[in-house]
């Protein structure tokens, strides 16, 4: 199933970038749906290109009750993101992969930084895939929304992040 997302920060790409690699801000939006950072790392300077890898539990209480059955309370997710270097105008782009612990479902997408006037649009553009035979389609389909929502959400939650910090 394809995922696409689109919003549109007032700061430079640099800072959302460093916004998005913060422990502080990634555990902030963890809580903020429901569910907890269990770990985070950022391995290069963020100046730079750099791999970052985030794990976290969230709750499953959004989640059809027959799905709810085979995952319990909780889902463990582990984000991984490579982020290439930034462009001259500063503007970069990450390839992101989306595993589930103990649900063969994946999601591969790439969000892009695009600086715009004063700001940033942030598109993440990718798919929502299930291995299940017979069934992968309709869970694919079921979980793409909520995935959408949690990285239009992320989004969302890094200029709140940044206007509290100004302050």
């Amino acid at each position: 199933m394809a995922l696409n997302a689109s919003t549109t920060l007032p700061y430079d790409a640099r800072t959302v970038t460093d916004t998005f690699a913060n422990e502080d801000f990634l555990r902030s939006v963890s809580e903020h749906v429901g569910g907890s950072l269990v770990s985070v790392t950022v391995d290069g300077d963020t100046a730079g290109a750099f791999v970052l890898t985030a794990v976290r539990t969230l709750p499953t209480d959004r989640l059809p009750d027959i799905a709810k059955k085979f995952v319990g309370a909780t889902l463990t997710v582990t984000q991984k993101e490579n982020w290439a270097a930034p462009a001259a105008d500063g503007s970069r782009e990450a390839s992101i992969d989306l595993s589930v612990g103990g649900v063969p479902l994946k999601v591969n997408a790439t969000q892009r930084l695009v600086a715009v006037g004063e700001g940033t649009r942030v598109d993440v553009d990718g798919k929502v895939s299930s291995s299940i035979p017979f069934l992968g389609d309709k869970i694919a389909k079921q979980a793409e929304p909520m995935i959408g929502k949690a990285l239009t959400i992320q989004a969302g939650q890094a200029g709140k992040w940044i206007e509290s910090r100004k302050a």
